[in-house]
């Protein structure tokens, strides 16, 4: 793969469309209750090093697919996983609900953890499971307000 992934910088496009258009449409759909400055930090930490890591790959930091036809998986999983993603923004775009909530945290989690994992990314892994702690934790957090 190299050190650039197009996929992956793809992938983080399509999660970034809808928070943009959201943001744009809806002022207060980002509106953060929840005022812990760990798990802020967690979040941010993990959102940006998941989104850099997704794109960039640190020589002697990742070791590239591992089995045959990985690829073929990568795409195909990471696909799915979009589409949940963005099934959810579609599905939920009015809510403020559990659901929704956890729908939209913990599938682009377990989208940067697989991708993680299939490129043996030492960073996105670690990244992905400090943004899944932070965003996961926000969610559920915000929920209870």
């Amino acid at each position: 793969m190299g050190w650039f992934n197009y996929y992956g910088m793809i992938a983080v496009a399509i999660i970034m469309i809808p928070n943009i258009v959201s943001a744009v449409v809806n002022k207060s759909a980002f509106e953060n209750r929840f005022h812990n400055k760990v798990i802020l930090a967690f979040e941010q930490i993990g959102r940006y090093g998941c989104m850099a890591f997704m794109i960039f790959n640190i020589p002697y930091t990742y070791f590239d697919f591992w089995f045959e036809s990985a690829l073929v998986v990568y795409l195909s999983v990471n696909g799915a996983l979009l589409a949940l993603y963005l099934l959810g923004w579609i599905i939920y775009r009015k809510g403020r609900g559990k659901a929704k909530m956890f729908w939209l945290s913990i599938t682009p989690t377990v989208l940067f953890a697989f991708s993680g994992l299939m490129v043996l990314s030492i960073p996105l892994m670690i990244s992905s499971v400090i943004f899944g702690i932070g965003h996961i934790t926000i969610s559920y957090k915000n929920i209870e307000w």
